[in-house]
């Protein structure tokens, strides 16, 4: 008796296990399985984010229509999806140049993705454009040009797709945007108004779209890591700063994001935030309590310019990772 009560804990832990697992095994079928055969579009499809976001969709049999800036980037992602997939399982994918900050090609651009199918089922508006510096720093041409990446361009391509989608009543449009498009930070003011903005015209477009049973989704993660470098065979402390800096510091992995997209697609989610509970938390602060807000924001600003003031700029750089990113 006393053995299993001892064992008893341990098998029923065994066994949650197993039914989460089985269960999280189940719910990413089905998501694979609500993309097969459908047309999905992809911008910047040629980034770190795009490049996992088509090879979730690719795998899961969607026919995706990529889009990018350079053509010779995007023969290689086309070889890099088709090398690992049974051909008779997916579609080779249809590859489209497009320069999303160029907003008077946007439309004729339009016209050749819905010619690759005929249709669009999902669109998902994934390029975009950094700046980082401070206001008075930032000339009011690279505002111009940041607002025309990740707003003017996302929405004009949006408009473009949109009368395919109205006629149908059928299709669902998902932004990949930014928790800096619900809260702003300090030397980010170009990048955070476009992300702004951005949720703005989604949010309203949402609400118009629900008559012609079009979803639209935003996905708002923190800070896309790029933190590739292994730790040494053995290195038990290295790997444990490598699980502390990817989950904790550099936000979420382009991976992670690609298949809660996936999720977000199949369940028709109208928005996402993808963030570890500090900057998530920073946006229920700035909801609730703006000037608690207000107030650590600035501090922490103070803060940098006295201590590149006190130690030059080396020391600033390694703080160049906030909290909030």
């Amino acid at each position: 008796m006393g053995i299993l009560a001892v064992l008893a804990l341990p098998l029923l832990l065994l066994g949650i296990s197993g039914i989460i697992y089985l269960y999280q095994s189940v719910r990413w079928l089905l998501s694979k399985s609500a993309v097969q055969n459908k047309v999905v579009v992809i911008t910047d499809a040629i980034s770190g984010l795009g490049k996992e976001c088509s090879r979730v969709f690719h795998t899961g049999g969607a026919r995706l229509v990529l889009c990018g800036r350079t053509w010779e980037k995007l023969e290689a992602l086309y070889d890099a999806l088709i090398s690992v997939t049974d051909p008779s399982m997916t579609y080779a994918p249809k590859l489209i140049l497009l320069d999303i900050s160029d907003i008077n090609c946007i439309r004729d651009v339009a016209k050749e993705i819905l010619n690759c199918y005929g249709c669009v089922d999902i669109l998902i508006n994934n390029a975009s454009m950094k700046v980082k510096g401070a206001v008075q720093s930032i000339s009011l041409e690279l505002d111009k040009k940041i607002m025309d990446a990740n707003y003017f361009g996302p929405i004009t391509l949006t408009k473009a797709i949109l009368p395919n989608m109205i006629s149908r009543r059928t299709g669902q449009i998902v932004l990949i945007n930014s928790i800096q498009g619900k809260i702003g930070i300090p030397f980010r003011a170009a990048y955070a108004a476009s992300k702004h903005a951005a949720v703005g015209f989604f949010d309203c477009l949402r609400a118009e779209m629900e008559e012609f049973d079009i979803s639209v989704s935003t996905v708002n993660p923190t800070f896309i890591c790029s933190y590739h470098r292994q730790p040494a065979p053995g290195n038990w402390e290295a790997s444990i700063w490598k699980f502390f800096f990817r989950k904790v510091a550099y936000g979420v992995h382009p991976v992670d994001v690609a298949e809660e997209v996936l999720r977000t697609v199949s369940r028709k989610k109208r928005e996402v935030l993808m963030a570890n509970p500090i900057p998530r938390a920073a946006v229920y602060i700035r909801t609730f309590f703006p000037e608690l807000f207000f107030a650590i924001v600035a501090s922490e600003y103070l803060q940098r310019k006295y201590l590149l003031w006190r130690h030059g700029t080396k020391l600033l750089l390694l703080l160049q990772v906030p909290l909030l990113m």
